[in-house]
């Protein structure tokens, strides 16, 4: 059972609907599907809550990681969620990430394309390593801005593999502030000193042609207060440094 609670949680987390999706400005720590010890507080369960006149069950279009923020969608209808996933497949639908990687990105780095493999650690947990192996991936790059210690970059996938921007970006020296599995410990614990408290990695923008009206749309969400409040802390202890 969805709790009052919960129910007014998602629908402030609305930032756009029609008659055919929803789309959501998730907060980090929601997991978007069920697993292991979530019970129903996942996006895909509390979508209910935001449907009143559904003949049909919402339907999650695409994935986020639970520690990532931003921008996920849900489908109110299975017309829409075709038209969509069809979409993703062809590669029409454009993802837009912000993430705080530790570092000085280079200007010059506007591309990973290291293939990516999925493993397993002995405890069971499912990582991700780039590896000869591993199947073609792709992330495009761009510096938006610097810090002392830390860049904020646009990152935006053109494939689709699990965790590929948090690991293309280790593979490039620039592990995203937060991450507890490609971050080492040295930075991790460097990062906590200055106030950080979550993986920085946010789900900013999509650019898709929405279902029936064929119109154009961009979404933009905006950081959760965490992640705003230390990007503004980082830009003014940086002043006059970049």
């Amino acid at each position: 059972r969805i709790t009052d609670a919960d129910a007014k949680m998602i629908r402030n987390c609305v930032i756009y609907r029609d008659e055919h999706v929803i789309a959501l400005n998730k907060p980090p720590g929601l997991a978007v599907q069920g697993g292991s010890g979530q019970a129903d507080r996942h996006v895909d369960a509390l979508s209910e809550a935001l449907i009143f006149d559904a003949e049909e069950k919402p339907r999650l279009v695409h994935r986020l990681d639970r520690d990532t923020s931003g921008l996920v969608m849900v489908a109110k209808k299975r017309s829409a969620l075709r038209f969509l996933q069809d979409e993703l497949r062809h590669k029409r639908i454009r993802k837009h990430y912000h993430a705080l990687v530790a570092g000085t990105w280079p200007e010059k780095l506007a591309r990973v394309a290291e293939p990516l493999l999925r493993y397993e650690m002995p405890n069971g947990e499912r990582r991700v390593k780039v590896s000869g192996e591993g199947k073609e991936s792709l992330t495009l790059y761009r510096c938006l801005q610097r810090y002392e210690g830390y860049s904020l970059v646009e990152a935006s996938p053109v494939t689709g593999r699990t965790h590929q921007i948090r690991v293309h970006c280790a593979w490039a020296g620039h592990p995203i502030a937060g991450d507890d599995k490609y971050m080492d410990d040295a930075s991790l614990k460097a990062f906590r000193a200055v106030g950080g408290e979550r993986l920085m990695l946010h789900a900013r923008a999509l650019e898709f042609t929405l279902p029936g009206s064929g119109e154009a749309m961009r979404l933009e969400a905006p950081y959760d207060t965490p992640f705003g409040k230390l990007v503004d802390a980082l830009a003014r202890r940086s002043k006059g440094k970049f």
